[in-house]
């Protein structure tokens, strides 16, 4: 690894992942421009060589999340998220999850030959098995202690047989996430953030990071925009290295993250 970790790298994410060693990052969390859905200054990317790059770093049972989606051309969606998706497991990866990011809170457009769409995908890739999961729990609607009945198909056994667990009082998240987004500090509350057109909840990238990493593990951002998810790799003590090729959006993400470094080095993080 040619590269500094813990920092944000003005340039094409093709240039930045080539200067990095084999296998060496554990998770990647981005959302990279797709489609006409993100006026991004312009830019565009080669999507089939950055894939390619991604497998190459990333370790064996590392993780890449991939949250995307897509546009509708001429009465049809273009089906990018899925091509995308299926190119992974072209040259290598497992689609080990296909999850989905509700966005709640958004201001429905007025469709009138569809219903509104208020979801993205999050692929979650994996270099093999997942080395990694660290399962968010909520609490379960049933009480710790309380015995759960149900009739299962067994096999060997003719028809259903009633079966039973004991409540643990908290479950795992199911792959469908729901997360408030936009303003009114939805998103997050780094009001710099919002020079960005496309930021996604803190929350997201968070849950992500939780899930598929653990400390001191070293989190990728190709994508980075407004630094999302360096700031949130940071506050939960991994390493990190993104890529940012608009100097605009670099100087955003400098902020928020010199923001949480600043609040790591009390914390006794980032010293």
């Amino acid at each position: 690894m040619t590269l500094e970790l813990n920092r944000i790298y003005c340039m094409d994410c093709l240039e930045g992942m080539k200067q990095m060693s084999d296998k060496s990052v554990d998770l990647t969390v981005t959302s990279p421009p797709y489609n006409n859905l993100r006026e991004y200054k312009g830019y565009s990317f080669n999507f089939e060589e950055t894939a390619k790059e991604l497998y190459r770093v990333t370790k064996d049972g590392g993780v890449v999340v991939w949250v995307v989606g897509d546009a509708t051309i001429n009465g049809s969606e273009t089906g990018t998220s899925f091509k995308q998706a299926l190119y992974f497991k072209e040259i290598g990866f497992n689609l080990h999850d296909t999850m989905i990011y509700h966005r709640q809170g958004c201001f429905p457009m007025d469709e009138h030959y569809r219903y509104w769409q208020d979801f993205e995908y999050m692929f979650i890739f994996s270099k093999g098995k997942p080395l990694t999961f660290n399962p968010i729990k909520k609490k379960s609607s049933r009480k710790a202690g309380s015995k759960i009945h149900r009739r299962v198909l067994v096999e060997n056994v003719k028809g259903k047989s009633l079966v039973s667990r004991t409540a643990h009082g908290n479950k795992s998240l199911s792959n469908v996430w729901h997360f408030d987004c936009g303003g009114n500090n939805c998103s997050t509350n780094d009001k710099e953030a919002f020079g960005h057109p496309a930021i996604f909840p803190e929350e997201l990238s968070e849950n992500h990071i939780l899930s598929w990493s653990n400390e001191g593990d070293l989190v990728l951002d190709p994508f980075s925009g407004s630094g999302t998810t360096a700031k949130i790799a940071i506050i939960n003590e991994r390493q990190f290295i993104g890529f940012e090729i608009s100097s605009e959006y670099c100087e955003i993400a400098e902020k928020r993250i010199k923001k949480a470094q600043e609040q790591g080095k009390i914390s006794g993080w980032f010293e």
